[in-house]
């Protein structure tokens, strides 16, 4: 039981997904104070209210009503960038890796029909020098 644990972990798969987590965790909190210091600013002085920012009011006496659409939009803005910059830094590197080397050791694999083929060739040889 535990060496099949340990052979999960120690896959490629294992290891490049928590790298891609802590990658990305790190990399989240700088896109949020990036998405906190210049973009909700940015967006509160769109909205019409000065108080609370971009947004609208359910109730007019109530402030406590307040729908908030900047940390909204700040929220898809930080997952957009997290996402490209996973992907154009961890995954794309990675998938070239990947196809370059399995393309390797493709083309260093004989397929069946021509270790066949050799065996009967060098067969032909060994008879015809007889």
């Amino acid at each position: 039981m535990l060496k099949g644990f340990k052979d999960f972990l120690m896959r490629g798969n294992v290891i490049d997904l928590a790298v891609a987590v802590v990658m990305g965790t790190a990399f989240t909190a700088i896109v949020t104070s990036v998405t906190k210091g210049v973009i909700e600013p940015l967006l509160a002085t769109l909205g019409g209210n000065r108080e609370f920012g971009l947004g609208f009011q359910l109730l007019a006496d109530k402030p406590s009503t307040f729908v908030a659409l900047g940390p909204i939009i700040s929220a898809g803005i930080n997952f957009l960038c997290v996402a490209a910059v996973l992907y154009f830094v961890l995954i794309l590197p990675m998938n070239t890796l990947k196809s370059r080397f399995t393309k390797a050791e493709e083309e260093k694999v004989a397929t069946e029909l021509e270790l066949l083929t050799e065996i009967r060739d060098l067969l032909a040889k060994q008879n015809a020098g007889r």
